[in-house]
Formats: C-alpha cells, sequence, structure tokens
C-alpha cells in the first residue's frame, strides 16, 4: 500500500515540471497523510492542478454511509468492480511527489523506510478521483494512489508498492479520450527496482505532526536496500 508521501516542491515548480495550468495554495510537506489535501492534476480538456482529499469517497455515498475514504485501488482489480471501471474510463488523476514511505514489519515493531527515485526530481502515481456532494451540498474532490505488486527493492519491506508512472505515461493517463481498458492496466506496473533508491528513517515520520526535512534523515548513512 501506500500511505504517506513527500512532495517538498512549490506547486509553481510542481507545474513547470509537468507543464500544467495551476494555481493553488500549498505549503511543501515531509510527511503526507490520509484525509489530508494534496495537489492532484486531472484533466477537463486542459490539465489543471488542484486540490483533493486524500481518501477517494464515490459521489454516491450519503451522509448514512461510513465512508473514511479509500486510499489505494489495486490495479489488478480495477477494471472489475462498475465504479472501479467508471473511475478508470473517465476520472484519472496524476498524483505528483518526489518520495514516499513504506514501514517493514520487524517482529512487534514497524520500522520506516524512504524511497525515492534516482533521476527525477518529481514523479506521479497513477491516481482515481471523484467528486463527493456533502448533505450541505458542499463538493468536495477526493482521491486515491493506484498500488501492484512491489519490485526487488520493494518487496523486503512491504509487497505492495504505488504505481509510478514513466514521463512519457502520464500525458496517456491523463488524457481523456483515451478509455481502453487493456491500454490503461498495462501502465500499471511496477516501477523498475534499479532506478530507485532507499533507506531506513527514524520512527519521528510515524507521527503525522512532525512534517519536516527530519522525517527524511537517514537512520544509517547511503544505506540502500538492493545491497
Amino acid at each position: 500500500m501506500c500511505g504517506r508521501f513527500v512532495l517538498t516542491l512549490t506547486i509553481q515548480e510542481v507545474a513547470e515540471i509537468l507543464n500544467v495550468i495551476g494555481e493553488i495554495d500549498w505549503t511543501p510537506k515531509y510527511n503526507i497523510a490520509p484525509k489530508q489535501e494534496i495537489p492532484a492534476v486531472a484533466s477537463d480538456g486542459q490539465n489543471r492542478l488542484e486540490l483533493f482529499q486524500w481518501g477517494l469517497i464515490p459521489y454516491w455515498a450519503n451522509k448514512q454511509t461510513n465512508w473514511s475514504g479509500m486510499i489505494n485501488a489495486r490495479a489488478e482489480t480495477i477494471d472489475i468492480k462498475p465504479s472501479f471501471k467508471h473511475w478508470l474510463s473517465r476520472q484519472r488523476c496524476l498524483i505528483p511527489a518526489n518520495g514516499f514511505y513504506e514501514w517493514k514489519k520487524v517482529g512487534r515493531s514497524k520500522i520506516p523506510y524512504f524511497f525515492k527515485l534516482n533521476n527525477r526530481k518529481l514523479f506521479c502515481f497513477a491516481g482515481i478521483w471523484d467528486a463527493w456532494k456533502s448533505p450541505e451540498g458542499k463538493i468536495f474532490k477526493t482521491c486515491a494512489i493506484i498500488t501492484t505488486v512491489a519490485n526487488e527493492i520493494m518487496s523486503p519491506i512491504h509487497n505492495r508498492m504505488p504505481v509510478i508512472l514513466e514521463q512519457e505515461q502520464e500525458g496517456i493517463w491523463l488524457n481523456p479520450s483515451m478509455t481502453d481498458f487493456l491500454e490503461l492496466k498495462s501502465l500499471l506496473n511496477p516501477y523498475p527496482a534499479e532506478l530507485m533508491n532507499a533507506y531506513q528513517v527514524s520512527t519521528y515520520v510515524n507521527s503525522i505532526y512532525n512534517d519536516t526535512s527530519k522525517c527524511i534523515e537517514p537512520v544509517m548513512e547511503q544505506q540502500n536496500l538492493l545491497f
């Protein structure tokens, strides 16, 4: 799964790298958690950065429905259920990041690790989104990160990882005219392990109230899970 990530770039930097329109209020963060507002790019014919709540709430949910928000969606089954097929065919988004965390279970403890890419300042998770209307009439845009099986650098830590799109795949994922499920699912693969790096960080990151560069400081210098 993917339950925490990092976006330490300004919104101007994100918009420039992704070549999208984006003027939203955003403070760079080192410890993004579910239910928080995050930048994401969706397309209505024009690619725009908007703020979404991380934790997808279906448009059909009502006040009697106990939805806390779905933060992840599995790539393997995303085209099976009708609601998921709707999101896959019509409501896809890019969720920008420059790192993410995962925890390794060791006995009764969980050890946090930070994952990043070797040669990309910014990357994007494949996401899906929906717009939910509260009983009071307020519109909330919400999203989820798609996950897939872990690659070789992730598998010692967890059996799942977020789908990270190649740069040339981002435009395909956002293209509203792309509705071919087979082609869309062909993009949802583990990112190449040789293009990633990972190291252990301190349990300081465990608290969502800690949001400083200390979150990504390595416990052991240049520890790499490929070694």
